[in-house]
């Protein structure tokens, strides 16, 4: 007679078993609910395509001051119809974020065990909002600092006879705030990869302490590259990366401790934990 094996966590995965064609077509079904969260969101963002694009347009405003508002222009006659596109599809991401998330863990989840499916869910919330932070962070600070380096630049009739005013291009504007909130956004992941890399045993919080001077370098490289070439953004990206990478390590470490305790409950208890 074979002995009883209900309830061990490989009856779990065994349970959710389903041949290929049904895991297709549940991909599928997946799929189709995603595209049809960005479309939805896609309209409605591009309907109030102009709303937004005013709120994005006011680090600038805080920049400027009352006084110099912004001016901005479009010289071709389709450029602010693709701005607006553009801009719906990246209002859609955020709108549609909490779906795809959904459909994601959805589809993953009959493959975890019920262990992993409850250490999974905290990343998913933390996901978006570590990118919301950033993006504030983008929005409040970085952007009208850089904005006022960039406006010192200007140049009155008065001093030289000749009047340098920055006018910016609105795709410009849009491409220069959406590269600095998608930068800052998935540098702000940086504590999610790290924590996932430890549970999975890849990282140590040892050998992130070891690599810190090599973090440190990287952060300004990453700066440099995925930033504007001004001081200001550089700097306010490399930083936060590098407190973000310091806040990683003691999560890590956490997670270690944890993984310590509960091998030695396991191993007085006589039994193994679940890899």
């Amino acid at each position: 007679m074979s002995a009883d094996t209900s309830g061990k966590p490989e009856d779990e995965i065994e349970a959710s078993r389903a041949p290929l064609i049904e895991h297709l077509i549940e991909l599928r079904g997946r799929l189709i609910r995603s595209l049809i969260a960005i479309l939805i969101a896609f309209v409605v963002c591009f309907f109030f395509a102009n709303q937004i694009y005013n709120i994005l347009v006011l680090p600038w405003e805080w920049a400027a001051g009352s006084d110099n508002p912004p001016s901005l222009i479009y010289t071709a006659p389709q450029e602010f119809f693709l701005t607006k596109i553009k801009l719906a599809f990246f209002g859609a991401l955020f709108l549609a974020f909490p779906v795809l998330a959904v459909q994601i863990y959805g589809f993953a989840a009959p493959g975890l065990y019920k262990h992993e499916r409850r250490a999974f869910i905290p990343y998913l919330i933390a996901t978006p909002i570590l990118f919301i932070v950033g993006t504030l962070l983008v929005f409040f600070v970085i952007m009208p600092l850089a904005m006022g380096f960039f406006l010192g630049m200007e140049q009155p009739a008065s001093e030289a006879g000749v009047s340098i005013e920055l006018m910016a291009r609105v795709s410009e504007y849009l491409g220069l705030i959406m590269m600095l909130i998608f930068a800052f956004g998935l540098c702000f992941q940086l504590p999610v990869i790290l924590t996932l890399l430890a549970r999975a045993g890849t990282i140590s919080s040892q050998g992130l302490r070891d690599k810190r001077r090599y973090a440190i370098v990287g952060a300004f490289v990453a700066a440099a590259i995925l930033t504007p070439p001004d001081i200001i953004s550089q700097i306010g990206l490399a930083v936060p990366t590098i407190l973000l990478y310091e806040a990683s390590i003691y999560s890590v470490r956490y997670i270690e401790r944890r993984r310590a305790q509960a091998e030695a409950a396991a191993a007085s208890a006589g039994t193994t934990t679940p890899a």
